[in-house]
């Protein structure tokens, strides 16, 4: 298996893991979205709590340039650890999230 295909599955399952976790009020549903053809994975909350409508995006993860750029990750306890672990490069993974001028006091790639 090829690097690109191997993050493709490590990203869909990291994303898809996520969603099997039900919020714990409201009438929201997780959805994961893996769209292999533009690389972007996400996670997104719709539904109903208390205060009203929900529409949020929980992950989003895309694939470009032979990176894996982590855009957005409203995880507990952040996704970084799980994609490490599951065998992607620290060098491949971007923090995208952060302003490219501040990504070099990180651990992961600038881009």
């Amino acid at each position: 298996m090829d690097k690109l295909e191997k993050y493709r599955q490590v990203v869909a399952s990291v994303v898809e893991k996520h969603a099997k976790y039900k919020p714990s009020h409201g009438q929201i549903d997780s959805l994961s979205i893996c769209d292999e053809k533009s690389d972007n994975y996400l996670l997104i909350d719709t539904g109903w709590d208390q205060t009203g409508r929900v529409h949020a995006v929980v992950i989003h993860v895309r694939i470009f340039a032979g990176k894996v750029y982590i855009e957005s990750d409203g995880t507990e306890t952040g996704i970084t650890d799980a994609l490490l672990d599951l065998g992607i490069m620290k060098d491949d993974i971007v923090l995208g999230f952060i302003r490219p001028e501040y990504r070099q006091v990180t651990d992961f790639s600038v881009a």
